[in-house]
């Protein structure tokens, strides 16, 4: 796999981290695509203060897509929540070695992601299986991360739509390049770069998430379709999170 090389990238425009205002960077970047989003980024920042991370879901392909055209030796996190389809392994796989991308798995601590297991967390506690298996294993990768990059679409949800291109996350700053592309426009891109789909896709899947928590459904639809939760936690509030996860032990 590709390492990651600061010295390919010259940070040109060095921000004061603690003076951050997403509201100021967001106008910066609003008019730019998401590629030039992505170039700008390194701009300000060097890929060792970036987090990328990545699901590889049915909607991933896009951003890692441009990611290698920008900077492919820039590391890729990805959660194996141990509840994964093998459809989302292999796609992992497929588009690492298209794009030649250095990825780097994790995953949630062996002893409480084996109490979700045979407690069966998903059916009665879903929100804390999310933070134990989801959320808990980032913890030690955000250390003396300053961006978190994230490709959620903003159609995808009403939550999502009210996200800005940077977002406060936490102690760090949620980056979203692709949060105002019309759906339309996200699906034009996927056909015309002839980017490989989910294995799942195309049996119904809008969304691919864990395999307790997902069913065939338009979109998100298929995301814990039981219940009124609509999100695994990532992309919310970080600190409620990490407060319920604390009182759950």
């Amino acid at each position: 796999m590709a390492s990651t090389d600061n010295k390919d990238f010259l940070v040109t425009d060095k921000i004061d981290f603690k003076n951050f205002n997403s509201s100021e960077y967001n106008a910066i970047f609003q008019d730019l695509s998401p590629i030039q989003r992505l170039e700008k980024l390194y701009e300000y920042f060097t890929p060792d203060e970036i987090l990328f991370t990545s699901s590889f879901g049915t909607n991933s392909a896009y951003l890692l897509f441009l990611l290698s055209k920008v900077n492919p030796s820039q590391k890729v996190y990805f959660i194996n929540t141990g509840y994964l389809f093998e459809e989302t392994i292999k796609y992992k796989n497929e588009l690492s070695e298209l794009y030649g991308l250095d990825i780097v798995e994790i995953q949630p601590l062996a002893q409480e992601h084996q109490m979700t297991e045979e407690e069966e967390w998903w059916t009665d506690h879903p929100k804390m299986c999310c933070a134990i298996n989801k959320i808990a294993p980032l913890d030690k990768v955000k250390v003396g991360k300053k961006i978190w990059v994230s490709g959620v679409l903003g159609f995808q949800t009403e939550f999502r739509s009210d996200l800005g291109i940077f977002a406060p996350h936490g102690d760090l700053y949620k980056f979203h390049p692709l949060i105002d592309m019309e759906e339309g426009q996200f699906l034009y891109e996927l056909n015309y770069h002839g980017l490989p789909k989910h294995p799942l896709a195309d049996f119904g899947y809008g969304s691919v998430g864990c395999t307790h928590c997902t069913v065939k459904g338009d979109g998100r639809d298929g995301r814990w379709a039981d219940s009124e939760k609509t999100e695994c936690g990532l992309h919310t509030h970080y600190f409620t999170n990490k407060k319920e996860l604390n009182e759950s032990k």
